[in-house]
């Protein structure tokens, strides 16, 4: 029996992103105060350290910034998935997000490349955020 992948576990700050993300939509923590938007979640601002924020929705489009294709499972839960990408994916909002690159074979993933967000279901309360080329 192949092992589980880890999943997230929301916390209060990341409790909003998550449940955003099961009802297929993006959504990030934006600043009240210098409208600056935040990823990962928190207190305060890194701007402007206010501490007021709203949750709102974002475009779910970007660009790969970094890249990392895994030709090596080091979770066994993951073997299958071989080869498979890891990006960091700068929001046309701005913040950078960690996520996989699907929908595309590994050798054509670029930096700079469009990309928009797709989710993946894992289980009732948690829907993955991904990203594919835009076509």
């Amino acid at each position: 029996m192949t092992p589980s992948k880890p999943i997230p576990t929301p916390s209060e700050d990341s409790k909003p992103f998550w449940e955003a993300t099961r009802n297929g939509e993006l959504r990030l923590q934006r600043c009240l105060d210098c409208s600056s938007y935040r990823f990962p979640p928190g207190v305060l601002c890194p701007e402007c350290s206010s501490t007021s924020s709203e949750w709102v929705p974002v475009s779910g489009r970007g660009r790969v910034h970094s890249f990392v294709v895994f030709h090596r499972a080091y979770h066994p839960a993951f073997a299958n998935d071989l080869p498979y990408a890891v990006a960091c994916v700068e929001l046309e909002e701005g913040p950078r997000l960690l996520s996989n690159i699907v929908g595309v074979e590994t050798a054509r993933i670029r930096c700079d490349m469009a990309v928009e967000v797709l989710f993946e279901k894992i289980n009732e309360e948690i829907s993955l955020p991904k990203f594919r080329p835009r076509a």
